[in-house]
């Protein structure tokens, strides 16, 4: 095989999204040859072969690889159907709507280890936060001991969740501002910082929509080295604010407004406190800022790895199994919050799935869909 010949499942604003930069021929080596969606036009893409069942899509030998861009609910099954039919697969954000099915879909993959299974999470191509991880990496930044994260600027008219039936309910979506518009922010939480071993979740749900789920959120985490962290999230505040401020005994780093900031301590903060003799002395600092430059097509990037790792055995930059972090963080401050208690890590999946299938049971949502033209979303893909 010389080129990987791809099919997109879903077109909605982020499965057109992939459809228009493969088209241009953007993803070197791979071909866009086929989309699904329930009412595909063919006249929309004549040079594609269309379809309406995922299904047919899958066994009609047309392609080598797939992308999933559906509601979360269908990535699950979905994904498995694909890694059935021999299929290279690529699921969008969240991998599952719950950690029960995020395990379900990787024991899948497992069962198919010669074909590539990952996950879109394209803020791991940005160098901002491949500088940052460097940093954390290399030890210049010390040991870690505490992480705060405000991601408030997530803001979404009341008009956004009408666009979609699923969108915002627990049946439809599985939750709100975490699993959706944050799951990125917790995709880079863990993969800078490692996974939490508690969480304790603070959570509003309907706080500024009409809507069932979480859309203001203060989450609680403490780490295995005793950091300690609070991550907040909303769609409903405006002016919003995305402040990254991660202090280790070696200094403390911020990124805020397209700037990356490092405070390096000359001295680790705790070989100074047992060494100093003077009862209000502190580390000296230098103060640097660390440039970086915006990654010009990042969902291009990480399909272009996935491409690369079909035919030349490239690592991936975000093996699917890894997808299953931020659907725990997610899953796990929510559920923290109905049950009014923090909770261990790893969390207990299937109580999760009972209690999700509880809230889904009981809801009234009934929301009336709105038809709005397609508008561009793409200035939400940077955070």
């Amino acid at each position: 095989m010389d080129k990987v010949r791809i099919g997109i499942v879903g077109l909605g604003n982020i499965g057109r999204y992939h459809a228009d930069y493969l088209r241009r021929g953007q993803v070197k080596r791979a071909e866009l040859v086929a989309v699904c969606a329930p009412r595909v036009s063919p006249e929309q893409y004549p040079d594609l072969k269309c379809f309406t069942d995922a299904r047919e899509l899958f066994h009609s030998g047309l392609v080598d690889a797939v992308i999933i861009a559906t509601p979360h609910y269908q990535h699950v099954p979905l994904g498995r159907t694909a890694l059935e039919a021999g299929l290279h697969v690529l699921v969008e954000k969240p991998i599952a709507a719950h950690k029960a099915d995020a395990e379900r879909l990787i024991e899948a993959s497992q069962r198919h280890p010669r074909q590539i299974f990952a996950a879109m999470f394209q803020l791991r191509t940005e160098p901002r936060y491949q500088k940052l991880r460097r940093l954390i990496t290399s030890g210049e930044l010390g040991e870690i001991v505490r992480v705060n994260w405000i991601n408030t600027d997530w803001f979404r008219p009341e008009i956004y969740f009408a666009t979609g039936g699923w969108r915002a309910t627990w049946k439809g979506e599985g939750g709100g501002v975490l699993l959706n518009q944050c799951l990125h922010n917790l995709d880079m939480l863990q993969w800078l910082c490692g996974m939490p071993v508690r969480v304790q979740g603070f959570c509003q749900f309907g706080r500024y929509h009409e809507i069932e789920v979480e859309d203001n959120v203060t989450a609680y985490l403490e780490w295995p080295n005793r950091a300690t962290g609070v991550f907040l999230g909303s769609t409903g505040e405006a002016p919003g604010t995305n402040r990254l401020e991660i202090a280790g005994t070696r200094g403390k780093v911020v990124l805020e407004n397209n700037r990356l900031l490092f405070t390096r301590n000359e001295t680790d903060m705790l070989e100074f406190s047992r060494s100093a003799r003077q009862p209000f002395a502190k580390p000296e600092v230098w103060h640097v800022e660390i440039p970086f430059t915006d990654a010009s097509m990042p969902h291009a990037m990480l399909v272009q790895n996935f491409v690369d790792a079909i035919l030349d055995g490239a690592p991936l930059i975000a093996p699917g199994t890894e997808g299953i972090h931020s659907v725990e963080l997610a899953n796990a401050i929510v559920f923290s919050a109905l049950l009014n208690r923090a909770l261990e890590l790893p969390m207990d999946g299937a109580a999760w799935e009972a209690k999700l299938q509880e809230l889904s049971a009981l809801s009234k949502s009934r929301k009336k869909v709105v038809q709005l033209e397609t508008t561009d979303f793409t200035a939400s893909f940077r955070r």
